[in-house]
């Protein structure tokens, strides 16, 4: 069964918000190989939930350095981090 893991992002300004879009955009791709779906919502100026679906609990597991590394580097920027994981019940694509 899928996993995800629910990342809430409070900013302390538009401008570090920015950059953390920016980079996410760019880089999670390549450093997140083995998730099935990475989403990025912004949900305001300074608000970002980053959502990413991995087969299981071990993938998931296994992309935690990366995960760790990127929030490190943009920790300065952060007001408040809130995580979750769980199951997925449902993952429905009109695609």
């Amino acid at each position: 069964m899928s996993v995800a893991r629910i990342t809430t992002l409070n900013l302390k300004s538009k401008e570090g918000a920015d950059k953390i879009v920016q980079s996410y955009t760019a880089t999670a791709p390549g450093k997140f190989p083995e998730a099935e779906q990475l989403l990025q919502i912004r949900v305001d100026d300074t608000t970002i939930i980053a959502i990413s679906l991995y087969e299981n609990n071990e993938a998931m597991e296994r992309a935690t350095a990366a995960r760790t590394q990127s929030m490190d580097s943009n920790k300065d920027h952060f007001a408040s981090v809130d995580m979750k994981v769980g199951t997925v019940e449902l993952n429905h694509s009109k695609v």
